[in-house]
């Protein structure tokens, strides 16, 4: 059974030291569709990991060696695989030891002797949000913003390829690792701040709050001069993702339905989203929000 029926079956990396454990889950997601690789400890799923990244991981917590909590760590801090779901499997139900596997970056945990039909409820649902996630989070780049994402350390987790781009040419150099901490900290405080691009535009970033347990989301736009009093007024709205994904795709022409295909909703939830647009930017039809958001996305492209 695939976690989306119109998606090919995910691909499952199992990390355990117990054969036994090993073989009954193999065998059980298997038969459920998905495609499963194997490591015995940390270093064999590091090396997994280098080769493809698994859609998911079924983590072992208390190993030989470097534990899986420590692998987590070292998993998350990897912005390429940082959005990857751990589930922790533990024999351990301790309040600590739960608490430190979320803390790691793990998203759930299941106890020891493992439950098939439990395992493979919590991977569908995790699997399926990690899918919405990486859809929105696509959808937006389409859209010509670029999103980041911080873990309760105030670190990078996960960029996205524009965001990766803007940054880079911002910070790219000496000292550019601490220069672009200094700058985060900064639209986490003040929920906003900008930054000369070295195309003389400015990149603005602004802070959406936190979107998941322990996660920041900031969302990313370059400017030019003459798009500041709109970028205000959208700032001011403080539109949710999902609104400016749909204000994003009406002020390039798209209609009601047009924009639920495109994210996956249906045209009565396009048309509540919009209202909430509408109602937040102070104006009454289309045609105006669309010309605030198209203000921005002409001096984008310029």
């Amino acid at each position: 059974m695939n976690p989306r029926p119109d998606l090919p079956p995910g691909v499952v990396l199992v990390v355990d030291d117990a054969p036994d454990t090993l073989r009954m889950l193999c065998d059980a997601l298997a038969q459920e569709g998905y495609t499963v690789l194997v490591a015995c400890d940390a270093a064999e799923a590091w090396q997994r990991f280098e080769v493809a990244v698994p859609d998911a991981v079924l983590l072992d917590a208390l190993m030989p060696g470097e534990t899986g909590f420590a692998l987590c760590r070292r998993l998350k801090s990897e912005p390429a695989w940082a959005h990857v779901p751990v589930i922790f499997m533990t024999g351990l139900s301790e309040t600590e030891q739960v608490l430190e596997g979320f803390a790691a970056g793990g998203v759930d945990y299941v106890v020891k002797p493992v439950r098939i039909p439990e395992v493979l409820a919590r991977l569908t649902t995790h699997l399926r949000n990690a899918h919405v996630h990486r859809l929105a989070r696509e959808a937006v780049d389409v859209a010509g913003l670029g999103v980041l994402m911080m873990d309760a350390q105030e670190r990078v987790a996960w960029r996205s390829p524009l965001a990766a781009q803007w940054l880079q040419a911002v910070f790219d150099g000496a000292g550019g690792a601490a220069a672009l901490q200094a700058w985060l900290r900064e639209v986490l405080s003040a929920g906003e701040a900008q930054v000369g691009l070295p195309d003389g535009r400015l990149l603005h970033a602004r802070c959406l709050g936190q979107t998941g347990p322990g996660e920041v989301t900031l969302l990313l736009r370059p400017l030019a001069a003459g798009a500041d009093q709109a970028n205000k007024r959208l700032a001011s709205a403080a539109l949710t993702p999902r609104e400016t994904e749909v204000l994003s795709w009406l002020a390039k022409g798209k209609t009601n339905r047009d924009i639920a295909e495109i994210l996956g909703m249906s045209p009565r939830t396009v048309n509540k989203h919009l209202e909430h647009v509408f109602e937040k930017l102070g104006v009454e039809t289309r045609a105006a929000a669309a010309a605030i958001a198209a203000t921005l996305l002409r001096e984008e492209g310029a």
